[in-house]
Protein backbone atom coordinates (compact mmCIF):
# COMPACT_ATOMS: atom_id res chain seq x y z
CA UNK A 1 0.00 0.00 0.00
CA UNK A 2 1.17 3.50 -0.80
CA UNK A 3 2.09 6.14 1.75
CA UNK A 4 -0.92 7.97 3.17
CA UNK A 5 -1.35 11.61 2.25
CA UNK A 6 -3.28 13.85 4.60
CA UNK A 7 -6.02 15.62 2.64
CA UNK A 8 -5.37 18.77 4.64
CA UNK A 9 -1.86 19.09 3.19
CA UNK A 10 -2.91 18.57 -0.42
CA UNK A 11 -2.98 22.05 -1.95
CA UNK A 12 -6.01 22.84 -4.12
CA UNK A 13 -3.64 23.64 -7.00
CA UNK A 14 -2.42 20.02 -7.03
CA UNK A 15 -5.98 18.80 -7.44
CA UNK A 16 -6.84 21.48 -10.02
CA UNK A 17 -3.81 20.45 -12.10
CA UNK A 18 -5.13 16.88 -12.18
CA UNK A 19 -8.53 17.86 -13.59
CA UNK A 20 -8.96 17.42 -17.34
CA UNK A 21 -11.75 18.20 -19.76
CA UNK A 22 -12.88 15.23 -21.85
CA UNK A 23 -16.16 14.99 -23.73
CA UNK A 24 -17.21 18.31 -22.24
CA UNK A 25 -16.90 16.97 -18.68
CA UNK A 26 -14.34 17.86 -16.02
CA UNK A 27 -12.76 14.57 -14.95
CA UNK A 28 -9.86 13.11 -13.03
CA UNK A 29 -7.91 10.07 -14.18
CA UNK A 30 -7.64 6.79 -12.33
CA UNK A 31 -3.86 7.05 -11.89
CA UNK A 32 -4.10 10.50 -10.30
CA UNK A 33 -6.94 9.41 -8.04
CA UNK A 34 -5.07 6.26 -7.00
CA UNK A 35 -2.11 8.43 -6.03
CA UNK A 36 -4.27 10.83 -4.02
CA UNK A 37 -6.25 8.01 -2.38
CA UNK A 38 -3.08 6.16 -1.44
CA UNK A 39 -3.87 2.96 -3.34
CA UNK A 40 -2.37 1.19 -6.32
CA UNK A 41 -3.98 2.01 -9.65
CA UNK A 42 -4.66 -1.67 -10.38
CA UNK A 43 -6.50 -1.99 -7.03
CA UNK A 44 -8.61 1.07 -7.87
CA UNK A 45 -9.51 -0.33 -11.31
CA UNK A 46 -10.24 -3.72 -9.81
CA UNK A 47 -12.70 -2.21 -7.33
CA UNK A 48 -14.37 -0.25 -10.11
CA UNK A 49 -14.78 -3.37 -12.25
CA UNK A 50 -16.20 -5.30 -9.29
CA UNK A 51 -18.71 -2.51 -8.67
CA UNK A 52 -19.30 -1.39 -12.25
CA UNK A 53 -23.06 -0.95 -11.64
CA UNK A 54 -22.18 2.04 -9.41
CA UNK A 55 -20.46 3.82 -12.29
CA UNK A 56 -22.82 4.80 -15.10
CA UNK A 57 -21.40 6.59 -18.15
CA UNK A 58 -21.88 10.05 -16.59
CA UNK A 59 -19.86 8.97 -13.50
CA UNK A 60 -16.98 7.18 -15.23
CA UNK A 61 -15.85 6.29 -18.73
CA UNK A 62 -12.79 4.76 -20.31
CA UNK A 63 -10.80 7.07 -22.56
CA UNK A 64 -10.59 6.15 -26.23
CA UNK A 65 -7.21 5.51 -27.86
CA UNK A 66 -7.39 8.95 -29.49
CA UNK A 67 -8.19 10.70 -26.21
CA UNK A 68 -5.35 8.84 -24.51
CA UNK A 69 -2.93 9.91 -27.26
CA UNK A 70 -4.00 13.55 -26.80
CA UNK A 71 -3.44 13.18 -23.08
CA UNK A 72 -0.03 11.59 -23.51
CA UNK A 73 1.03 14.20 -26.06
CA UNK A 74 0.47 16.87 -23.40
CA UNK A 75 3.32 15.38 -21.40
CA UNK A 76 6.65 16.04 -23.09
CA UNK A 77 8.61 13.48 -21.09
CA UNK A 78 6.99 10.11 -20.56
CA UNK A 79 8.23 8.67 -17.30
CA UNK A 80 9.19 5.04 -17.55
CA UNK A 81 6.45 2.77 -16.22
CA UNK A 82 4.09 5.62 -15.31
CA UNK A 83 1.78 5.11 -18.25
CA UNK A 84 -0.14 1.87 -18.42
CA UNK A 85 -0.76 -0.05 -21.60
CA UNK A 86 -4.44 -0.05 -20.58
CA UNK A 87 -6.68 2.90 -21.31
CA UNK A 88 -7.32 5.08 -18.26
CA UNK A 89 -10.66 5.56 -16.58
CA UNK A 90 -11.92 9.12 -16.29
CA UNK A 91 -14.11 9.95 -13.28
CA UNK A 92 -16.53 12.87 -13.08
CA UNK A 93 -17.23 14.64 -9.81
CA UNK A 94 -19.97 12.13 -8.99
CA UNK A 95 -17.75 9.22 -10.00
CA UNK A 96 -15.05 10.40 -7.59
CA UNK A 97 -17.56 10.41 -4.76
CA UNK A 98 -18.75 6.94 -5.73
CA UNK A 99 -15.15 5.76 -5.99
CA UNK A 100 -14.51 6.69 -2.36
CA UNK A 101 -17.50 4.51 -1.45
CA UNK A 102 -16.10 1.42 -3.16
CA UNK A 103 -12.55 1.90 -1.88
CA UNK A 104 -13.84 2.33 1.68
CA UNK A 105 -10.63 3.72 3.12
CA UNK A 106 -10.59 6.72 5.44
CA UNK A 107 -8.08 8.48 3.20
CA UNK A 108 -10.21 7.89 0.09
CA UNK A 109 -13.24 9.42 1.79
CA UNK A 110 -11.31 12.45 3.10
CA UNK A 111 -9.50 13.09 -0.18
CA UNK A 112 -12.70 12.71 -2.21
CA UNK A 113 -14.39 15.32 -0.01
CA UNK A 114 -11.46 17.68 -0.64
CA UNK A 115 -11.68 16.99 -4.39
CA UNK A 116 -15.44 17.65 -4.41
CA UNK A 117 -14.80 20.95 -2.60
CA UNK A 118 -12.34 21.92 -5.35
CA UNK A 119 -14.90 21.02 -8.05
CA UNK A 120 -17.50 23.20 -6.27
CA UNK A 121 -15.01 26.10 -6.05
CA UNK A 122 -14.27 25.78 -9.77
CA UNK A 123 -17.98 25.77 -10.60
CA UNK A 124 -18.51 28.85 -8.41
CA UNK A 125 -15.65 30.66 -10.14
CA UNK A 126 -17.07 29.85 -13.56
CA UNK A 127 -20.52 31.11 -12.54
CA UNK A 128 -19.15 34.31 -11.04
CA UNK A 129 -17.10 34.89 -14.20
CA UNK A 130 -20.26 34.44 -16.27
CA UNK A 131 -22.09 36.97 -14.08
CA UNK A 132 -19.21 39.43 -14.49
CA UNK A 133 -19.32 38.97 -18.28
CA UNK A 134 -23.06 39.70 -18.29
CA UNK A 135 -22.51 42.90 -16.27
CA UNK A 136 -19.70 44.00 -18.60
CA UNK A 137 -21.98 43.43 -21.62
CA UNK A 138 -24.69 45.57 -20.00
CA UNK A 139 -22.16 48.36 -19.40
CA UNK A 140 -20.87 48.08 -22.97
CA UNK A 141 -24.41 48.47 -24.32
CA UNK A 142 -24.95 51.57 -22.18
CA UNK A 143 -21.63 53.04 -23.31
CA UNK A 144 -22.42 52.24 -26.95
CA UNK A 145 -25.76 54.07 -26.63
CA UNK A 146 -24.04 57.04 -24.99
CA UNK A 147 -21.44 57.09 -27.77
CA UNK A 148 -24.23 57.21 -30.33
CA UNK A 149 -25.98 60.04 -28.47
CA UNK A 150 -22.75 62.04 -28.20
CA UNK A 151 -22.12 61.46 -31.90
CA UNK A 152 -25.59 62.87 -32.73
CA UNK A 153 -24.93 65.94 -30.57
CA UNK A 154 -21.61 66.65 -32.31
CA UNK A 155 -23.27 66.20 -35.70
CA UNK A 156 -25.82 68.88 -34.72
CA UNK A 157 -23.01 71.15 -33.57
CA UNK A 158 -21.23 70.66 -36.89
CA UNK A 159 -24.42 71.48 -38.80
CA UNK A 160 -24.90 74.63 -36.77
CA UNK A 161 -21.33 75.75 -37.38
CA UNK A 162 -21.61 75.09 -41.11
CA UNK A 163 -24.68 77.26 -41.46
CA UNK A 164 -23.72 80.75 -42.49
CA UNK A 165 -24.72 83.30 -40.01
CA UNK A 166 -27.38 85.47 -41.61
CA UNK A 167 -27.56 89.03 -40.48
CA UNK A 168 -30.19 89.32 -37.87
CA UNK A 169 -32.95 91.79 -38.16
CA UNK A 170 -32.58 94.39 -35.54
CA UNK A 171 -35.35 94.61 -33.10
CA UNK A 172 -36.30 97.30 -30.70
CA UNK A 173 -36.62 101.08 -30.96
CA UNK A 174 -34.25 103.50 -32.54
CA UNK A 175 -33.87 106.87 -31.09
CA UNK A 176 -33.23 109.38 -33.69
CA UNK A 177 -31.41 112.48 -32.85
CA UNK A 178 -33.09 115.51 -34.17
CA UNK A 179 -31.17 118.66 -34.66
CA UNK A 180 -32.45 121.63 -32.92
Amino acid sequence: MKEEISPAIIPNEVIVNKIYLFRGVKVMLDSDLAELFGVENRHLKQQVRRNIERFPENFMFELTKEENEVLRSQFVILEQGKYSKYLPFAFSEHGILQLSNVLKSKQAVEVSIKIIDVFVQLRTMVLSNAEIRIEVEKIKKKVDNQDKNIEVIFRYFDELLEQKAQPRKEIGYKISEEKK
